[in-house]
This record gives C-alpha cells, structure tokens and sequence, in this order.
C-alpha cells in the first residue's frame, strides 16, 4: 500500500482505522514456507493473539493454516471462521482444567503446560491425545515482558521435570502426541533459537507417540529502515536439516509445527491516526492525534518503535515532533522524532501496526475502538465497524439508588 492508499482509507472510513494489506500477509506467509521448504511436513499455526479479526482467520484458513490458540474464545472465533478442528492448537497459561476440558470437547489439539493440570487431565481423560509445553529455561526475546521461556518465566513444564513428567504420563497411561516450546518474541539470534530446539529435540527423544514437536514463534521483524531481522531463511535451512535428521532417528516422519503471529502481520498493517492540534512547549513540538495508548498500547507498555509517516505531506521539510495522544495521562507514541511537517488535520500513518495493536485495544476514557479495513486488489474492504456509544453501554446495567438524607449528609 502506498501513501495514497492510506490516505483513501481514512477518507473513507474516517479515523482513527487499522488499515491490514492482504497480499503482504500472504506474501509473509510464503516467505515462510518457503524457508522451510525442505521440512517433509510442516504445519504453520496462526497466533490469533496477534489480530483476532474473523475476517484475518478466513484469510489464513484459504493459505492453508490452521491456528494456535489460548483461550476458548480464541477456539471459538477459529471454528466461526470455518477452521478445522484438527487444525487448531489450544496453548493456554492458568487456565482451570474446566476450560480444558470444554475446548478438548471442541476437538483441537489440547497443549498443557503444567504438572498439576497435566496430571488432573490425564487421570480424566486418558484416551484424548495431548502436546506437553516445555521450558528450556533459554533466555530470549527483545523485551523481559515477552521472554517467556527463562528459568523465571509462568510458562511451561521445566526441563528439570522431565522424569516428574514422564512418571504422570505413565501412572494414567495418556498419550503425548506432541512437545511444544516458546522462548519469546522479538529472536534475532538464531543460535540461540536452534540451542533450545536442541533441547528439545532430547525431550521429544522420550516420547514414542509424537505426532509432530511444535517450536513457537517469536521471529523478530524490522520496526525501521536498517532495522535488523530473524534470518527466516537461513533458519529454515539449517532447523529443516536438523529436524530431518532427527526423524531419521526417531524411526517416522513427524510434523514441524510453527506458531508466528507478529512474523506474518505486523508489517501488513498501518494505524491512521488525524493531528487534532500541534502544541509548542519551550522544549517540545507536540503532535496530537484523535488516539492514544487504548488503541496502541505497545510504545508505552514495551517501550516499541512504530514508524510514522505524516501521508499528507510526505515530501515536507523533516522536523522534530512528539507524537502524543489524547489519553488523560502520560501518553507517547514516539518523542522528539523526525517527521515531515505536521499541520493540524493531517493524517499520521504507524507502521507495523499489523499485530497486538486492535487485539490490545481497549475502551479507556470510554474511548471508542476504531473500525478495521482490509486492503485487497486495491479496495477497502471494511472488517469491524467503529464502535459507538450503545457499545459502551451495551453490557451495563443501570441500578436505581435511592440515598438516604443521612448518607448524603454523611
């Protein structure tokens, strides 16, 4: 998409809108299954996580992926989106083996991450097949809030307990079909990456009844020009070797199971965003838009870098600017960044906008969510209208109270 492109969107569908480019989705999606091209099967799992949009789910199910999940909602869009069951894997983090066990009745692959649930759901139900999440205690990922497979971290069964593991395993006679791991997002170092694949690779050893070892995601993209990236392709050559050889071994063909969400939409998507005022401080230039951290949280929670291109005037003299919201608090997109000249009225367009920006979205300040538009063959196609007041009002229930002269005058 280009410049006016984008600008045609927000005309259209006004602002503040996400704006997802169908064919650089597909495009990334290819990328990846090229890189792995050698893998005799591969399996690639979309982290709905990264954009929920049912209308995305669709768009992935027609590529021929399935979808990695962790919660029963996730499950549930999945299904409304006409995925397989077969081809959804469900990955979720403290949940209650009630949950569990109502999404194993929706027939995904179940993947549990803990001892006590493990145990729980394997005395139950011993006949449902179920992948183990293991921690290979690996530090990885370009944030602590998103390394998640440290000797530290909530997530996974630790490679410590293994023989605890393989005792729960035998003791109710369930079956292990497939081991999973997921160091972090954000890796740009693929020998970490391939160091913790090799741990488990001997973790799967001990298993007989794999059905494939699923290896996470976490592929870091660039955020800006120069910006550094996961060598996707000289990972899928050396990880496609080694997986190969590690079904030589084990004596059959498994599935290589992947689970990028970040990696296959970030950089598809743009976030609109109209300049209500350009305020000057004695040390600032403040850029303010008609949105804030309720509709992309990710610079104030993760400290990330979103592009930002004024696209009504991109050929203007670059100067410095804060990009700021219109939250009632502390509220920064990007400070003291070079930008084309910003007047009041234009359009700012953020890049990578594409993953955990509408999925991370909230109602703050009782501020509405905005409208989602797919790019393909050169239209909008609008996916999620903007939200309203009867949206915030939706779910509320107006009580009458009646307060006693007492209490007001208390």
């Amino acid at each position: 998409m280009n410049a006016q492109d984008l600008l045609s969107v927000a005309q259209e569908h006004g602002s503040p809108v996400y704006v997802y480019d169908a064919e650089a989705i597909v495009s990334q999606y290819e990328r990846l299954t090229s890189a792995f091209a050698k893998a005799k099967n591969l399996r690639i799992h979309y982290a709905v996580k990264a954009l929920s949009n049912i209308s995305i789910l669709k768009l992935f199910k027609q590529l021929g992926a399935g979808l990695d999940t962790v919660s029963s909602q996730e499950v549930q869009l999945g299904l409304a989106a006409g995925v397989d069951p077969s081809k959804i894997i469900y990955t979720p983090n403290g949940v209650s083996l009630e949950e569990i066990e109502k999404v194993a009745g929706m027939g995904v692959q179940i993947n549990i991450d803990n001892l006590s649930i493990l145990e729980q759901f394997g005395a139950k139900h011993p006949t449902v097949p179920v992948c183990v999440r293991i921690n290979p205690h690996v530090m990885a990922g370009g944030n602590a809030n998103i390394s998640v497979g440290h000797i530290d971290s909530k997530f996974g069964i630790s490679i410590h307990q293994i023989p605890h593991l393989l005792r729960i395993v035998e003791n109710t006679g369930m079956t292990v079909n497939g081991v999973h791991m997921h160091t972090g997002s954000d890796i740009l170092d693929i020998g970490v990456f391939l160091y913790a694949t090799e741990i488990l690779f001997e973790t799967a050893a001990k298993f007989k009844d794999l059905e494939f070892i699923d290896f996470g995601s976490g592929f870091k993209v660039p955020y800006k020009e120069g910006d550094v990236s996961t060598d996707i392709e000289e990972l899928g050559d050396q990880l496609s070797d080694r997986f190969n050889e590690f079904c030589k071994s084990y004596g059959k063909d498994i599935a290589l199971a992947f689970e990028p969400g970040k990696f296959l939409v970030s950089q598809a998507g743009h976030f609109l965003a109209k300049v209500n005022v350009i305020k000057q401080t004695t040390s600032t230039v403040f850029a303010g838009v008609d949105s804030g951290f309720n509709h992309l949280i990710r610079p104030m929670l993760y400290g990330s870098y979103h592009g930002i291109k004024n696209i009504s005037n991109p050929d203007g003299k670059n100067r410095f600017y804060s990009v700021v919201g219109y939250i009632c608090e502390t509220d920064t997109f990007a400070q003291n960044r070079q930008i084309s000249e910003i007047a009041e009225g234009d359009i700012l367009a953020f890049s990578n906008a594409g993953a955990y920006c509408y999925s991370m979205a909230s109602n703050y300040n009782s501020r509405y969510r905005p409208a989602e538009v797919l790019w393909h063959n050169g239209k909008s196609h609008l996916i999620r209208e903007r939200e309203t007041m009867d949206d915030i009002l939706r779910n509320q229930v107006d009580v009458e109270l009646e307060i006693g002269a007492e209490a007001v005058e208390a």
